[in-house]
């Protein structure tokens, strides 16, 4: 990917030693430094230092908010960029769902992270656009590669710390390590108080929290009919109510609220007034049908399962759900063991299974699961749901977990067209 920059010497930069000519600079980042030799070998119009590209693009100008943690990073990001935009601010996001500013998408879904130069022309773009802030998502994978190098945040954010991503990182402690490297700075800093395995600098540190004292604590709330709160801060005792379901959504609500009210300085009556304008996020415990009852959810971790499970505990529940291909192989016993414990039917099939056999994935699932009898193994993930809409009964409620509101199954290297909603839509006959 090249960029254009008129105004220097160089016409272009580049992250890709093959895009490097005459008039073409090539930006050096951790990722990239093995193919120095092969820029200059490409005529390279000058090497540049990713740490002295910010400036280039105005990084200054703007406010960068970091959002990072196992669950609730998509949310806390669409509820910080929803209300900063309620409250009359201009703003941008970044993340899994993909380049959002002011309100229209500009890029689809890439990485939760993209490269730094990727994240760098999002940052222009949005100074271009005339934002006050520039929301994203920051996973631990680009906190050990340094693609967050050379940002200045506002505000960095912790929602949660659990099991994910052992592929990458090999061993839980080196994933704890990694994301709580991201708060070891003297910056802002808001972290979940609730979170045990949080470790920070304290200095400039903001908290929230529900079951410990934080600078910013829900004092009191309901889930009855979606979500409503009390937060108090310091004097100031505020009440909220959201359309969000389910008591995790109340931490990614007091993230965003507290991080909103940190940025702007508006008081705490104004950012609350408008937390119930945010409808919450696509495939993200979204009702695809009232009756009968189906909630397709992004849910893909042990942790994320119980969250939405126990926002659900009140119901009978029908479970499909199955584990990614070429990931964390670990967590999938972890996964089967904790859906298990929630519900009644469990229909346990494909999610993306990249290059790995499904069946030997389903098989790691099973090894968590003590009661077979729940079970139903089916790989052909329609037919799954197709099997579950068909046992449910009466207050029933089918959940579809992992895919949320991607569009497609990754197999092999392919990706085909599948969207959890749609195919429940199809199979209902829903318009």
């Amino acid at each position: 990917m090249k960029i254009e920059l008129p105004e220097e010497e160089f016409k272009y930069i580049t992250e890709n030693s093959q895009e490097c000519d005459s008039q073409t600079a090539f930006v050096l980042t951790p990722q990239n430094e093995k193919y120095l030799q092969n820029a200059k070998d490409n005529g390279a119009h000058s090497i540049i230092n990713i740490k002295d590209v910010a400036k280039l693009f105005g990084i200054d100008k703007i406010k960068i908010v970091g959002i990072t943690g196992t669950n609730g990073k998509t949310t806390t990001a669409s509820a910080i960029y929803s209300f900063l935009l309620d409250l009359g601010y201009k703003a941008a996001m970044q993340g899994t769902r993909g380049f959002f500013m002011n309100d229209e998408m500009v890029e689809g879904k890439t990485l939760t992270t993209p490269s730094v130069l990727n994240t760098y022309k999002h940052i222009y773009q949005a100074v271009s656009a005339g934002c006050d802030f520039f929301i994203m998502e920051v996973s631990s994978h680009a906190i050990a590669q340094k693609r967050v190098e050379g940002l200045n945040f506002e505000l960095k954010i912790l929602t949660n710390i659990t099991q994910d991503h052992l592929d990458f990182h090999k061993t839980i402690g080196e994933y704890i390590a990694t994301k709580n490297s991201f708060f070891q700075d003297d910056g802002r800093k808001l972290i979940n108080k609730d979170e045990p395995k949080a470790s920070f600098n304290f200095k400039n540190t903001f908290t929230y929290g529900i079951e410990n004292p934080a600078t910013y604590r829900l004092i009191a709330y309901s889930l009855n009919n979606a979500s409503s709160g009390i937060i108090q801060h310091f004097k100031d005792v505020v009440p909220f109510t959201s359309s969000l379901h389910g008591f995790f959504n109340l931490y990614n609500l007091m993230a965003a609220i507290a991080a909103t009210h940190l940025l702007t300085g508006k008081k705490l009556q104004e950012v609350a007034a408008v937390v119930d304008n945010f409808a919450g996020v696509s495939g993200r415990m979204e009702q695809v049908s009232e009756v009968p009852n189906v909630i397709v959810d992004f849910a893909h971790t042990p942790d994320g399962i119980q969250q939405v499970l126990n926002a659900l505990k009140e119901k009978e529940l029908l479970v499909v759900f199955g584990a990614g291909g070429d990931r964390d192989r670990t967590k999938r016993p972890l996964m089967g063991r904790v859906a298990a414990s929630l519900a009644k039917k469990l229909y346990i099939t494909s999610d993306n299974p990249r290059n790995e056999d499904p069946q030997e994935i389903v098989n790691e699932i099973l090894e968590g699961i003590e009661d077979r009898s729940i079970v139903n193994v089916e790989l052909n993930r329609r037919k799954a749901i197709e099997m579950a809409l068909r046992d449910q009964k009466d207050d029933e409620v089918v959940v579809i977990l992992g895919k949320g509101d991607e569009g497609y199954q990754i197999i092999y290297d392919e990706k085909f067209p599948f969207d959890d909603r749609e195919v429940v839509r199809e199979l209902l006959k829903i318009k």
